[in-house]
């Protein structure tokens, strides 16, 4: 594991050591890990009182006036029934005030969700923030290939790379898509690289009711049944088919989670202007009524199993209809839905690290620092894809993942806030220097250099003459470098011999029970 500190290299501007010596300086070593955020300065709100309550109203009425379709599952429906909602064929309607009054009754605040190494387990909700892959994408893409379809070494490589980095808390769920496997066997791989080859928290299969039980089934194996029932070990991405509509798919696995009482991040996924209307208050408004409506059935289901209010919203391109990244529409959503998501009383869950461009480029940088850190501000619990996301969530990029993974280390710095130890307020530095006279030699500095500013493993602060005697190299040359150098220092955590067998012969027992599907 790297250091921020052996990152930077303990050089100045003018000490020597070559281009080789702090390429080692920024990849080897390790160091004290926080296992998630734990938020020390305040959340940027700027909803008042009165605009959320005018959303929240209006989210009340959509439920009670147009009502949510939970299609294809007659279960779903008679437990709304039981519950007092008003079935209308698969439309389903709810009195005003319904849903957040199950809703707060069970559903907690916070929760811990346990890894396999209990000193990375993270807390979900509060005050704490928790920052996580991209979740997804069908290709991959590095500076050597360019652009391919993911494979399952891939999806390995990514799990290495999350369990390397510093800035990543969690392994993540459907880092890429294999699509060297069948897609109904497939899930049972990723599950269990995640399990084998990192010991943080990690996301489950969602693509079927029974994918999400095997999931389950995995998770009993690796944690203990008992252990499982009383624990949450895994959370899992539900979303809504936006607008207004909860799927057969989604609704199965959200069932089998929570009746295991396991972590739901209940999702609406939103492209303004095509899935919800274009303002703003239009599109919180449809994001709040989706959202309640499904939180509020995993507590009907097992009341104080844990669940989080996600969305993903973002624009779209009028001209094109593609979707738009990093712009002042979706960044008001987000802090408004973060605002909507504490007065309900759960956690809250959005997306960081969105770009719409196509490679490592400024494009990508720009777009997303400012999800990053609009999202870092709103007070977003657990952060999905805030590394590797590419071309609007098709592409995970080698390059982008550890480029974003040091804005990510940055933000755990930013969120840190201020020191005011006695060592922070530095007061006997400026005894010891004193008018007209430098820093640079004092003893605060001396005791305090290594750590004081963040450094990053990638961006280059040499002089120029440096620079090029160097290669001229970019950011996504310095981040390939670095992509290589993790993965071949890689080594996997240890894991209980007997839990590992019984692993790989549930996976073979599952694989060997039915034949290879593409559905």
């Amino acid at each position: 594991m790297e250091t921020q500190e052996q990152a930077g290299g303990r050089r100045s501007r003018r000490g020597g050591g070559g281009r080789a010596a702090r390429q080692a300086a920024r990849t080897s070593g390790a160091a004290e890990r926080i296992a998630y955020i734990k938020r020390a300065i305040p959340t940027f709100d700027p909803f008042s009182e009165e605009q959320l309550s005018i959303v929240e109203a209006n989210a009340e009425t959509i439920l009670a006036e147009v009502g949510i379709d939970f299609r294809d599952d007659p279960e779903t429906l008679e437990i709304w029934k039981s519950a007092g909602a008003s079935v209308d064929g698969e439309r389903v309607r709810f009195e005003k005030g319904m849903l957040r009054e199950i809703i707060q009754k069970t559903a907690p605040a916070e929760f811990t969700q346990h890894a396999r190494n209990p000193e990375k387990s993270v807390r979900i909700g509060g005050g704490n923030t928790v920052l996580v892959p991209a979740y997804g994408p069908p290709f991959i893409r590095s500076l050597q290939e360019g652009r391919r379809y993911a494979t399952i070494e891939d999806f390995r490589k990514f799990v290495k790379l999350a369990y390397r980095v510093e800035g990543l808390h969690h392994s993540g769920g459907t880092l890429c898509e294999p699509v060297d496997l069948p897609v109904n066997k497939r899930h049972l791989d990723m599950v269990y690289s995640h399990m084998h080859l990192s010991d943080k928290p990690f996301m489950g299969s969602v693509t079927a009711p029974e994918r999400a039980q095997d999931t389950v089934d995995m998770c009993k194996i690796l944690f203990g049944e008992e252990f499982v029932d009383r624990n949450c070990v895994v959370i899992n991405l539900i979303n809504a088919n936006s607008p207004m509509v909860w799927d057969d798919t989604m609704l199965g696995a959200l069932k089998v989670y929570a009746r295991n009482n396991q972590a739901t991040v209940i999702s609406p996924f939103i492209l303004a202007g095509a899935m919800s209307p274009v303002t703003v208050a239009g599109t919180l408004s449809q994001i709040l009524a989706e959202a309640m409506s499904g939180i509020a059935l995993t507590q009907l289901v097992r009341p104080g199993a844990p669940v989080v209010f996600g969305t993903f919203a973002s624009s779209i391109s009028m001209q094109s209809g593609a979707p738009t990244f990093g712009t002042p529409e979706p960044t008001l959503v987000l802090y408004g839905a973060a605002q909507l998501a504490r007065r309900l009383g759960v956690p809250f869950r959005s997306g960081g690290g969105l770009c719409g461009s196509k490679i490592s480029d400024a494009q990508a940088a720009y777009e997303a620092a400012n999800t990053l850190q609009n999202a870092a501000l709103a007070g977003v619990n657990f952060m999905l894809h805030a590394a590797g996301w590419l071309e609007g969530g098709l592409v995970m990029g080698y390059e982008k993942f550890v480029m974003d993974a040091d804005q990510c280390a940055m933000i755990e710095r930013l969120l840190a806030g201020p020191d005011l130890s006695e060592n922070g307020q530095g007061l006997s530095a400026v005894r010891e220097v004193g008018p007209g006279n430098h820093y640079l030699g004092c003893a605060h500095t001396q005791a305090n250099f290594e750590t004081a500013f963040y450094r990053s493993p990638l961006a280059d602060n040499n002089s120029f003459e440096q620079w090029a005697s160097e290669g001229e190299q970019d950011m996504t040359q310095r981040a390939n470098q670095r992509v290589q150098t993790l993965l071949e220092s890689y080594e996997v955590p240890d894991m209980d011999a007997g839990v590992h067998e019984a692993l790989k012969a549930f996976i073979k027992g599952r694989k060997d029970a039915f034949p290879d599907s593409n559905i």
